[in-house]
């Protein structure tokens, strides 16, 4: 299942439940779908575009939670909190930092990168590799660790 069926699925359940705000989770990712689908590009949606748009939703959600954290809005920063956790479902299972730096090792020993030189190798290997997986920054700090 695409995750445009499953959008459209989810977004059935969510209008039947009554769930305002997972309805308005979902019709946003949608939205982010359609968008992508009429840009003229010529291409159609693959898996790792599905991801490349959740994780772009997913990283403004949490650039708005701190905004508004910082301007102690919590009222607002919850909203976005709990649309996160649902843009969450439909991302990769993410990993943890002990895990990202279990798997960059890996990636480093392959490619035998030991020092901070080897940082421009490993770098572009290891965002590939956990796209979708990890956090960008988890993963320049885990590459740093692994390098230092």
């Amino acid at each position: 299942m695409t995750l445009k069926e499953k959008i459209n699925d989810d977004l059935k359940a969510a209008m039947k439940s009554g769930d305002k705000l997972r309805l308005e989770t979902i019709r946003s990712i949608r939205a982010l779908i359609l968008e992508f689908e009429k840009s003229g590009k010529d291409k159609t949606l693959t898996a790792e575009d599905e991801i490349n748009l959740v994780t772009s939703a997913a990283k403004k959600r949490k650039d708005s939670i701190e905004q508004y954290r910082n301007a102690n809005r919590e009222d607002l920063a919850s909203k976005e909190e709990a649309e996160l956790a649902i843009l969450q479902e439909y991302l990769p299972k993410q990993l943890n930092e002990e895990e990202v730096i279990k798997e960059v090792k890996k990636l480093a020993d392959e490619i035998g990168a030991v020092t901070k030189q080897d940082f421009p190798k490993l770098m572009p290997l290891a965002i590939k590799t956990l796209k979708g997986k990890a956090d960008g920054k988890i993963i320049k700090e885990s590459v740093d660790k692994v390098l230092s």
